[in-house]
C-alpha cells in the first residue's frame, strides 16, 4: 500500500520467475533483445543465493559427479575443480554470470499467485508487492516439490524418512540399515555412497532399472526429449528425460553391480513399524528409508490462472502455454535438462518479443 492506502502496483513486460538455469537463460535473452533490468523486465528468485536447486545439493555430489552441466549462454564455465562440491561451483558461476551481464535478480522473493490483472495483464501477487505484467516466463523448476508417494503403514515406521531433497550425504547413515527407494540417477548416486558407511543397504524399485550401454549421442537425445514432449503436448504431467533415457553404464556403476549393491528388489507392498513387508511374506527390517522418488513441477502458483488440461499437466506448444499465450514456460517437461533450458529460455523470449511488438497493453493505475 502506498500513503493514500491503495495498493502499489508495479508494471513491467516481463517477469520471469526462477533464477536457474532456465531464469537465467531467459533473463540473457531478454537482454539481448534490448529489454532493461528493473525496467523492462525483473527476475524473481525465493533462494537465498544464486545457484538455482543446485546451492541445496547434497555435500558429497562433487562437481566431477554431475551429469551434462550445460553452460549458460554467452559464458562457459571453466577451470572447475571436480572434488569441489557442486553446489558451490554452480553458485560460484550464477553468481558471476548475474553480476557479468547485470540481470539484477531478487532475491529471496515469494511468488505466491499469478492471476488475470486489469487492461490485458497479469497480476503477480510476491511477497516484495504486485506486478503489472503483458508475459510471464515461469521457471521454477521441480525442487520445492519434492514427491513422496505414500504406502499403508507409514505413519507407524519408526525410523527415519528423508528425501533426496534433505539429503545429506552418506556420513550420517554409518553403522544404520537403510532402504532407499527409486531407480533415478539420485537413488544410485545415494545408494553406491550410503553402502560405503552403512550396515547394510536395500534397494526397491516400481519398475525394473534400464541399464544404457555406450555413448548417448544427439539423435539418442532428441528421441528422449520426443517421448517427453509428446506427455506435455497431450497435457500430462511431464516425466524426466532420464526416466526414457534409462541409466548410463560406468565403471562406478559396474562395480557396485558387482558387490551386488545394486541387486534390486520390486516394491514392498506395506511399511511396518521396523521396515517394510511383502505380500509374499518377505520382510526386511530397516532404520532409514530414503526417497529418491523424484519431484513434481513447482507451478500451483499459476493455479488461478487455469492452465491445467483433464490431465493434470500444462499443455504447451514450445513454451508458450496453449491455454494462455501470455505465459511460458522453460525448464519444464522436455526442456528440464541443462541444454534443454537454454534452449527453451531463448525460444520463450523470441516469442514473447512478438508478442510484446503488438498494441501496447496499458498499465493498471496505482
Amino acid at each position: 500500500m502506498n500513503d493514500f492506502g491503495f495498493e502499489a502496483v508495479r508494471a513491467v513486460d516481463v517477469v520471469v520467475i526462477g533464477a536457474g538455469q532456465a531464469g537465467l537463460s531467459a533473463a540473457f535473452h531478454l537482454r539481448r533483445t534490448g529489454l532493461e533490468p528493473d525496467r523492462d523486465f525483473v527476475v524473481l528468485d525465493h533462494a537465498p543465493e544464486p545457484g538455482g536447486a543446485w546451492q541445496f545439493r547434497w555435500p558429497s555430489l562433487t562437481y566431477g559427479k554431475v551429469h551434462g552441466m550445460h553452460a549458460l549462454p554467452g559464458m562457459e564455465l571453466t577451470g572447475a575443480d571436480p572434488a569441489r562440491p557442486s553446489s558451490e561451483v554452480i553458485g560460484a558461476y550464477f553468481d558471476t554470470y548475474e553480476r557479468t551481464f547485470g540481470l539484477r535478480v531478487h532475491r529471496p522473493v515469494d511468488v505466491t499467485a499469478v492471476r488475470e490483472g486489469e487492461g490485458g495483464r497479469l497480476r503477480v501477487e510476491t511477497s516484495e508487492g504486485v506486478y503489472a505484467t503483458r508475459a510471464l516466463i515461469n521457471a521454477t523448476g521441480t525442487w520445492d516439490r519434492p514427491f513422496w508417494p505414500r504406502y499403508p503403514g507409514q505413519e507407524t515406521f519408526r525410523g527415519r524418512q528423508l528425501h533426496t531433497s534433505g539429503y545429506p550425504g552418506p556420513e550420517e547413515f554409518a553403522g544404520q540399515r537403510v532402504l532407499v527407494v527409486g531407480g533415478g540417477a539420485s537413488g544410485t548416486q545415494h545408494l553406491m555412497e550410503i553402502a560405503e558407511v552403512a550396515a547394510e543397504t536395500t534397494w526397491v524399485t516400481r519398475r525394473e532399472p534400464v541399464w544404457r550401454e555406450g555413448s548417448f549421442g544427439e539423435a539418442e537425445g532428441r528421441a528422449a526429449v520426443a517421448l517427453v514432449e509428446d506427455r506435455v503436448r497431450r497435457g500430462l504431467p511431464p516425466q524426466s528425460v532420464v526416466s526414457v533415457t534409462g541409466l548410463p553404464l560406468n565403471d562406478a556403476i559396474r562395480t557396485a553391480r558387482a558387490r551386488g549393491i545394486l541387486d534390486r528388489l520390486p516394491m514392498f507392498d506395506r511399511i511396518t513399524p521396523t521396515g517394510v513387508a511383502w505380500d509374499d511374506g518377505r520382510a526386511v527390517d530397516v532404520d532409514v528409508i530414503l526417497w529418491a522418488t523424484g519431484f513434481r513441477a513447482a507451478i500451483d502458483h499459476l493455479t488461478p490462472l487455469r492452465l491445467r488440461e483433464p490431465g493434470g499437466g500444462i499443455r504447451v506448444e514450445g513454451t508458450r502455454a496453449v491455454r494462455d499465450e501470455r505465459v511460458h514456460l522453460v525448464g519444464y517437461g522436455p526442456s528440464a535438462s541443462t541444454i534443454g533450458a537454454n534452449r527453451a529460455g531463448r525460444a520463450a523470449v523470441s516469442d514473447i518479443r512478438r508478442l510484446l511488438r503488438r498494441e501496447p497493453v496499458a498499465a493498471p493505475a496505482g
